[in-house]
Parts: structure tokens; sequence; C-alpha cells
């Protein structure tokens, strides 16, 4: 009998939750971020199920392009880091993809370059983030080069990241946005600004395009939540079984420093899963789980294979019952991998993204079913 931990990818999960970007600005194309694998989802899989819906997919880089070009997957591909080096123009040119451009160097390496067909850009500004593209005013100056040249670059947009799209706090977040406004009026240039959060809550930020990342996978990025995120549906279901449940005295030690410690008689149950498998070893004693559809909290520290959950007041549960860390359960009742991520004093990005390839990934939904198909 195999190991009863798998990752459970619910697609038609992931297609409601592209939908509800796309219903959130409607007057926006929205390309759909499969980066990391599809933020640990898998990023083949993902595609297959929503290139009948999506425009546009965007990645991190070219080896993500290839994974996906050699999948089938024929629509546009956004490199949103662009190149690395400048030999990379010959495969973005053969693969059909688009390009980021946020140093001067890509600018040198793309108009030095003789396309057969002229490559869409998205020219990066750096409108406070502080981490790739060009200052507002270069950017200008960078624009006029690659629109005066469209026998190299075509289609070009302008593009930023916000820093705190996700907060209630929108003082930062209308800084950013007033240097983008102003830039685009200049240029009379289209627009791709919302990520997740912008997509969710600022109106405002809606562009031509738009790049709903980690909400497509059920994540609620928003520092409190909206109506709109509430009706994220959650795509993985990280599922366990217990695999063995101990009877213990009040007063004793369970795992690795006897960090926790029973406070009464207590049933302990097993769980196949632990930071080998990606499921954080920062999990605090208390992080919510589902034993039998029913809440309850690990005690003590995660081991490489296997973590402990307090089943004292779940009588019913037993060798086989089905754990879910995150997801949904058997029985419709959900445990946010954003409430998890908080136990563990990190986000619902690393968690998702640290489940690793020995964890089986499960797909169902819009016509798939069966194991990872990467």
């Amino acid at each position: 009998m195999a190991r009863p931990l798998i990752a459970d990818i619910d697609l038609e999960a992931l297609r409601h939750n592209y939908r509800l970007a796309c219903s959130l600005a409607p007057d926006s194309r929205a390309v759909a971020v499969l980066k990391a694998d599809g933020y640990g989802h898998g990023a083949v899989a993902c595609a297959l199920a929503l290139q009948d819906i999506a425009p546009a997919f965007a990645v991190a880089c070219i080896e993500e392009a290839v994974t996906l070009r050699v999948a089938g997957i024929r629509l546009p591909i956004v490199l949103l880091e662009g190149i690395f080096e400048a030999g990379e123009l010959d495969q973005v040119e053969a693969l059909g993809l688009w390009m980021a451009v946020h140093s001067d160097w890509q600018v040198e390496a793309l108009l030095a370059h003789r396309p057969a067909r002229p490559i869409p850009v998205w020219l990066k500004v750096d409108s406070g983030m502080h981490r790739l593209g060009f200052s507002p005013e270069r950017a200008q100056t960078v624009w006029q080069r690659l629109a005066s040249a469209p026998e190299h670059a075509c289609d070009l947009h302008l593009m930023s990241h916000f820093a705190t799209a996700d907060l209630v706090d929108t003082g930062y977040f209308a800084g950013q946005m007033a240097r983008l406004e102003a830039l685009a009026d200049r240029l009379g240039a289209p627009l791709c600004l919302a990520n997740s959060p912008a997509t969710l809550a600022r109106a405002e930020a809606h562009g031509a395009w738009n790049r709903p990342g980690v909400m497509l996978y059920g994540s609620d990025p928003l520092e409190r939540a909206n109506e709109a995120s509430r009706c994220l549906a959650p795509v993985m279901t990280l599922r366990s079984a217990i695999i063995a449940v101990r009877e213990l005295p009040a007063g004793e030690p369970v795992g690795y420093g006897g960090r926790w410690t029973t406070p009464r008689p207590s049933r302990i149950g097993v769980v196949a899963c632990g930071y080998g498998d990606g499921y954080d070893r920062h999990a605090a004693d208390g992080t919510p789980v589902l034993v039998a559809g029913q809440r309850t909290a690990i005690a003590g520290k995660v081991s490489m294979d296997m973590l402990t959950v307090d089943i004292t007041d779940i009588p019913e549960a037993d060798i086989g019952s089905e754990v879910v860390l995150w997801g949904r359960a058997a029985g419709g009742e959900v445990l946010s991998v954003d409430e998890v991520a908080r136990h563990c004093d990190t986000i619902s990005y690393t968690l998702l993204t640290g489940v690793l390839p020995r964890v089986p990934r499960r797909y169902h939904g819009h016509g798939q079913t069966g194991t990872d198909p990467n």
C-alpha cells in the first residue's frame, strides 16, 4: 500500500479562481502566472487546464517556458525576468516568447539582435519596489528608443510591481500608482500592473493586462480579506492519514526535544507527513490540521517524515483517518493554507512551492485525472 500523503490538485478550482480574476477586471486581460512550477501545483497541468480560457501565461525564466512548450502549450508566454544573457534571444524568438526588459544591457542586446519578427516587450518600471526596472524618468527614454525600433520590439507595454497592494494602508501604493499613471499618460502606453492583491482590491491598477498569481491557487494575499478574496477556492489539498495512535498519560513529552507535553491523558495521532515532504518544520504547537474533518492541532515538533497531532477530542479518529494539512477535507471542511502559514511564521507561497517532489500530485477536474503530467 502506498504512503498516504498526496497533494490533491483541483483544476476546476483553479479555473474558478482565474474566472474570478477576470470578472474583477472585465476591461483587462489576465495573464495567468505559472512560475515556480505553477506555485508548486504543476505548471503543465495548470496550463493545460487554463489554456482554453487564458490568453497568455507568465513564467520567470526560459527554462520554465521550455517546459510548457515541450508539453504542447502554444499560447504566448511572458518572461517576467526577461533574459539573463544575450544568447537567450535566439531561444526567445524560436519559442515565440514575450519578454520583460528591466536593464540597460537587455535593451542593448535586444537592439543588437536581428529577429525575423519583432519581439513583444513589456518594459519594467521601478515605481517604488526597488527590485527590478528603470526609474520613471529613465523608462521614458528607453521606451522611446524601443518604439523607434519596430523591427526589434513590438507591442510595447509598461509593467511594474506593487510593494504594498496587499495592505490596508494605501499610502505607498497610491504613490506608486501616481508615478505610473503620469508616465503612461506621457507615453500613451498600455499598462500591466496588477498582481494578485491589486487584482482583488485595487481596481484603479487594472490595466490592459493584469498578472494574477497566487490568487489563482486559492490563497488570499490581502492583509484583510474582502468580498472578492473570500470567493477564492483552494486548489491544493495536502492530504495524508494517521498511521499510528499513542495513548499517553498526562505529563508526557511528545517529539524531538519534548517541546509539547500532554496536559491530560491524551491520544496522539502520528501522521505521514514531515519536513522531508516540504511541510514547514517551523510549524508551532497549535498549528491547525483537520482530522476526520474536525479541527485539531499539531502537538510537538515536525519530524522529517512524520508529525504528531492531538486527537484526544476526536474519539472516532484512528489509524487510516484522513488528515488534511491544508485544503478541503472529504466532508467539505476547509483549512486555509494562509492560516497554516501564519502559524509557521511564513506565507502561503513558501508552503505551496515548498511541497517536495516525493509527494505525488494527483489531479482531478477539467478532464484531467491521475498523477503529475510534468
